[in-house]
């Protein structure tokens, strides 16, 4: 490991965790979306990483959506956080277990807006009703939909069942978008190197219905030209 890794390592460590105590007592969701991005930005500007975001015009400014998204690196939710910088658009991640207990980002994740997703369980009841009620409150989800990070070399795995599922339990039309440049790549092009400057892209797709009955994988992949 690097002496730029290290010292990345242990900024942001603090970043996550003082963001994450700055939120413990905050509600008002203007304020979490605030803090959200401020941590996001600090977080991309220290490894010199900026977003460019293609067919910025499909994205809508406000409005309550299942946001999914591809996978593959641990800085993709900073990338849509700023990605989404202008729009009122917000709301809670789907989040796993092991996120809520993990020693680096559990602090920020139970105090930044997340619903917990444990496999474990086999009772969903209590997801699901979590879900509802950020909804109601007017907010958007974000997920994940291949579950876990890609790990593969190929731009996309395969997405779990649960994403239609809320959209059509919420009536809630899905935007997606996608990560297209390898932002796990561009992560460990910072660590290595503290002065190299990096942009990644981040396309927006077109809204899908919830009532559409097209698998959501399949319309994923076609709309972003993505091969199995």
């Amino acid at each position: 490991m690097t002496f730029n890794a290290i010292k990345q390592a242990i900024y942001g460590l603090y970043l996550t965790n003082s963001f994450g105590f700055r939120l413990r007592n905050i509600k008002d969701p203007i304020e979490i979306k605030r803090l959200r991005l401020g941590y996001s930005k600090a977080q991309l500007d220290t490894l010199k990483i900026t977003v460019k975001i293609e067919n910025s015009e499909k994205l809508p400014t406000q409005g309550k959506f299942l946001v999914v998204i591809n996978h593959n690196s641990i800085i993709d939710p900073p990338i849509v956080e700023v990605a989404l910088e202008n729009t009122e658009i917000f709301g809670p991640w789907i989040s796993k277990k092991e996120l809520y207990n993990s020693f680096f980002f559990g602090l920020f994740v139970r105090n930044a807006g997340s619903i917990l997703l444990d496999r474990e369980k086999s009772q969903m009841s209590g997801f699901f009703s979590d879900i509802k009620e950020a909804v109601k409150r007017g907010e958007s989800i974000f997920i994940f939909p291949e579950g876990t990070r890609n790990k593969t070399d190929k731009p996309l795995t395969a997405f779990k069942e649960g994403s239609r599922i809320i959209a059509l339990k919420n009536r809630l039309p899905i935007l997606p978008l996608y990560i297209k440049s390898d932002a796990n790549k561009a992560l460990k092009n910072a660590l290595e190197d503290a002065k190299l400057e990096q942009e990644v892209t981040l396309v927006v797709g077109d809204i899908i219905d919830y009532k559409d009955k097209t698998n959501l994988e399949i319309a994923y992949r076609a709309m972003f030209s993505l091969e199995r």
